[in-house]
């Protein structure tokens, strides 16, 4: 303790209001690092604040260079960018704030500044002065305020003035940004009737100005600036729920990116000008303050952070993806007995198809093309079958899973209703038990296809296609300890790719409105028909991510392949329909004599495996994407997966067979709400 008093009065002694401008900030620094001190106790921090008032208080004559120093320092840095604009990111390019994030980590930044928002990244650097702030008593906040931020003995203002002077400033600031953001096209053209009629954002400027003369005339607490404050509040309320109806527009129209930025930006903004406000109005302004500054100091390592903006641009691309796919994941979900024998019929269907693409993948293969062209062609060969299974309403068990994850999450929007838990979790059930039967059905049919095909081949006498020595090497690359787990759990992440692929351009389909144009413009109604071009309009809007998904597909599995093996990685598409056609026609080829032979069980094993790493891994990431662009995160997820457990230990047999699913009720109070994350921080 006797050391760190000593050190207090060497930095106490070192205080020169006449050094230059980035010494004079320098020594802030170090007095900052010194009330941090090496523990992680906020009240040490706060017991360091103290000792510093103690020692100032009784050196009335460096208290006089203090205020000097002080009112050279508010004279020298603008505040107008700390408390209106940190934490806001410029534009909403992802590359250009990756770049902007990863220059601020890298070059470290300078205390020859006047900007108070470049210089705050110095002064409270780490999350711990966030909390040792806000852990400021009112006690010590009082004397703060009488001993270090008053008027000096000449009588210079160096406090409330000031600090009105520059709320006002950052309040017209941060106005005009909402104002800016509710005016514009994007998010103008798109609010509601009633919220255009309203004209929020248009008297927003008007009751500011209410305010500032308000505050100017009569003074902070007086009660027309009180009065006019309120109004105000009031006004962003307004504006906020105006620009909530936006969403509304894009659910139905589309998702954009840089308007879901604007709309998220535009709430924080509202959030950050009615903390401004109750600094302004409050009779507790050193409290305000030190609440202020905590809340800027976590928005400043925020800002920061390349995982802050990762989480949030995840947010947004699954906000765009996952809103499309939700309608029509719900096609592909069976619940009760007579959807159950529906799917079994569809994925026979599905097996039926698939059956002859295994074959024309192994004759692709027996041509020996280059690479990229065999690539090609499987990926072909692939989606051309996908198109053929979606246009006679059949099913292919593995797409079904990353089309309706986001379909489940979808159920997860009002988290505090009544049973939302549970529904959730019948959802899964019904999921899992439409993939049972679903596999059951193509793998059912594929196999004795791929069986009749072969014997049929022979009776040709078209050998050419598969032979004793290619057939013993797919019984090999399927066996059940190779890497089949990991060739079928990355094939699992491109049936993810696609479900992301569709979701993305069925979105910007509808955005760009161009079910639309097919429909009204002069060229289309000239070429089709007016009748004809409002059909194809429909049409295409209706299955425009049916078509991306099963042609991206395909030309992921035949693609991918010779792509990553060029870069020298070793990848096989492992696609358990597929898989299990190889491994049947393999077995005719080679003979009954296979069936007592431990490499044929060891790729029946392997069948097993591939299946349930597709499901898992295109569930997984469609599940972890959905419930990104949900926010449904930490506690309720754990609920979520609790309540899962229970049911598989309550009614197992309701995941594989359409047995009746029984409703539990959880209480509302059990299920917490999702905040906003701007809306945590109470000021």
């Amino acid at each position: 303790m006797a050391s760190s008093q000593l050190e207090l009065i060497q930095i106490l002694r070192a205080l020169d209001p006449e050094a230059p401008l980035p010494k004079r900030h320098l020594w802030l620094i170090e007095l900052l690092d010194w009330v941090r001190g090496e523990s992680e106790d906020p009240q040490a921090a706060v017991a360091r604040v103290r000792s510093m008032l103690d020692a100032a208080e009784v050196r009335p004559e460096w208290l006089k260079l203090w205020h000097r120093w002080w009112t050279k320092f508010l004279s020298s840095t603008d505040a107008t960018p700390l408390l209106a604009d940190l934490g806001f990111a410029p534009r909403a390019a992802f590359v250009s704030e990756l770049i902007n994030r990863l220059r601020r980590k890298v070059l470290p930044a300078t205390p020859e500044t006047t900007d108070l928002g470049e210089l705050f990244d110095l002064l409270l650097p780490s999350e711990f002065d966030a909390r040792w702030l806000r852990a400021l008593d009112a006690d010590t906040l009082r004397r703060l305020r009488s001993l270090l931020f008053r008027a000096d003995s000449e009588g210079q203002t160096t406090g409330a003035d000031y600090a009105q002077r520059v709320l006002l400033d950052a309040l017209t600031y941060s106005l005009g940004q909402i104002n800016a953001i509710g005016l514009s096209p994007d998010i103008r053209t798109r609010m509601s009737p009633e919220a255009m009629q309203a004209r929020a954002f248009h008297s927003l400027p008007t009751t500011f100005e209410r305010v500032r003369m308000a505050v100017i005339e009569h003074g902070r607490e007086s009660a027309p600036s009180l009065v006019a404050i309120a109004q105000l509040r009031e006004q962003l309320d307004a504006c906020r729920n105006a620009a909530f109806s936006v969403y509304a527009h894009l659910q139905e129209h589309g998702i954009s990116v840089h308007i879901e930025f604007q709309l998220r930006q535009l709430r924080q903004r509202i959030i950050r000008v009615k903390a401004l406000l109750l600094c302004l109005e409050t009779d507790a302004p050193a409290l305000a303050t030190a609440q202020l500054l905590s809340h800027l100091v976590r928005v400043n390592r925020d800002s920061r952070s390349l995982r802050s903006l990762m989480r949030t641009s995840t947010e947004l691309l699954a906000a765009k993806v996952t809103e499309r796919n939700a309608e029509t994941g719900e096609h592909y979900i069976t619940r009760t007995a007579g959807d159950y024998v529906r799917m079994l019929r569809n994925a026979a269907g599905g097996g039926f198809v698939l059956a002859f693409t295994t074959w024309f993948k192994l004759l692709i293969v027996s041509l020996s093309l280059s690479a990229f062209w065999g690539g090609l062609m499987a990926g072909a060969n692939y989606a051309l079958s996908f198109v053929i299974i979606m246009l006679l309403h059949w099913t292919v068990a593995t797409k079904q899973p990353a089309m309706t994850a986001p379909a489940m999450a979808a159920k997860l929007k009002n988290m505090d209703a009544p049973g939302a838990v549970d529904n959730f979790v019948s959802e899964v059930v019904y999921l899992l038990r439409s993939q049972f039967a679903a596999i059951m059905g193509n793998v059912g049919m594929v196999i004795p296809m791929a069986m009749l095909i072969t014997l049929g081949m022979h009776h040709m006498g078209w050998d050419g296609v598969l032979d004793i020595k290619h057939s013993q090497q797919i019984l090999t690359d399927h066996h059940m300890l190779g890497p089949t787990v990991l060739f079928a759990a990355a094939t699992g992440l491109l049936l993810f790719a696609s479900s992301v692929i569709a979701g993305w351009v069925e979105n910007w389909f509808v955005f760009s409105r161009l079910d639309s144009v097919i429909a009204y413009h002069p060229r289309s109604t000239r070429a089709l028909g007016a009748e004809r071009a409002e059909r194809w309009g429909r049409y295409w809007r209706t299955n425009i991510s049916s078509y991306t998904a099963n042609i991206s597909l395909g030309l992921l599995l035949g693609l991918v392949p010779p792509i990553l093996h060029f870069f020298g990685i070793g990848f096989e598409v492992r696609h358990v329909t597929l898989v299990s056609g190889q491994v049947a026609a393999a077995g005719v080829e080679l003979g009954a004599g296979i069936l007592h032979q431990s490499a044929f069980w060891w790729a029946v094993g392997g069948m097993v495996i591939t299946g349930l790493m597709n499901l898992a891994s295109s569930f997984y990431f469609a599940f972890r994407l959905a419930m990104t662009a949900h926010n449904i995160t930490g506690l309720n997820r754990r609920r979520l997966y609790r309540a899962l457990i229970q049911r598989m230990l309550r009614e197992p047999l309701s995941f594989l067979l359409p047995v009746r699913v029984k409703h539990t009720v959880t209480p509302p109070e059990e299920i917490p709400v999702e905040q906003d994350r701007g809306e945590r921080v109470s000021m």
